[in-house]
């Protein structure tokens, strides 16, 4: 019942996109028709290349990308990239607790809070090292794609603190795969808090849920 929770809240809200997820246990592939709200908001500071930031800062990532020499992709050719993608993902993450979520031509790594971190810590627990090795694998080969990196909270405890541990969390992630060799001008990083639940509060399965960490790729287009 978590999974399914998870999965649905996580196809909620973008819309008319067809939301493909594979179970971070078995690998079984599960379609649904339905949408996906990413929402990064509004970020602060940098780390490394990456930004922080959205909108202008969004658009400032892709130029740099592409005057740095990074092709775009366009056409037929964007899903069979993401395509492609997905599948080593798919791979790489069977029985690692992070889900792999195909959305349209975007795909989104769900890394739930309890396998990546330790209470209230912002620190990468080292079981998880060997994961993130693998994601970076992937990232470097792929290196057309955008990748945002959002911390997420519960809704227990302080809004600031929530906050900080988000940011905080999500630059750790970010940055332990820009030091495994992933493009820093490719990241873009924000911190949520308890903003974006994917799950209800009010019960202990519905707040692990939603403290997490997810990672959207984004094909590196011209538009």
């Amino acid at each position: 019942m978590m999974k399914r929770t998870l999965v649905l809240a996580m196809c909620s809200s973008f819309a008319l996109a067809a939301c493909q997820t594979q179970d971070p246990y078995t690998g079984e592939q599960k379609t649904s028709k339905a949408t996906y709200g990413a929402g990064i908001g509004a970020l602060a500071g940098a780390l490394g290349g990456a930004l922080i930031g959205g909108g202008t800062g969004s658009d400032r990532r892709n130029r740099a990308l592409i005057a740095g020499g990074v092709g775009a992709l366009a056409g037929g050719g964007i899903g069979y990239y993401m395509d492609q993608q997905e599948a080593e993902l798919t791979k790489q993450l069977r029985s690692t607790g992070v889900s792999v979520t195909r959305v349209g031509d975007s795909i989104i790594l769900n890394m739930p809070g309890n396998v990546t971190f330790a209470t209230n810590s912002s620190d990468i627990n080292s079981k998880f090292y060997q994961v993130l090795n693998s994601v970076a694998v992937v990232l470097k080969k792929y290196d057309k794609t955008l990748i945002d990196v959002t911390g997420h909270t519960d809704s227990t405890g302080g809004a600031d603190l929530n906050q900080r541990l988000s940011q905080s969390r999500a630059e750790s992630v970010a940055s332990y795969l820009i030091g495994q060799g992933t493009d820093s001008r490719r990241f873009l990083i924000s911190g949520m808090g308890p903003r974006q639940p994917i799950a209800s509060n009010n019960t202990a399965d519905g707040r692990a849920q939603n403290r997490r960490v997810e990672i959207k790729l984004t094909p590196l287009t011209n538009s």
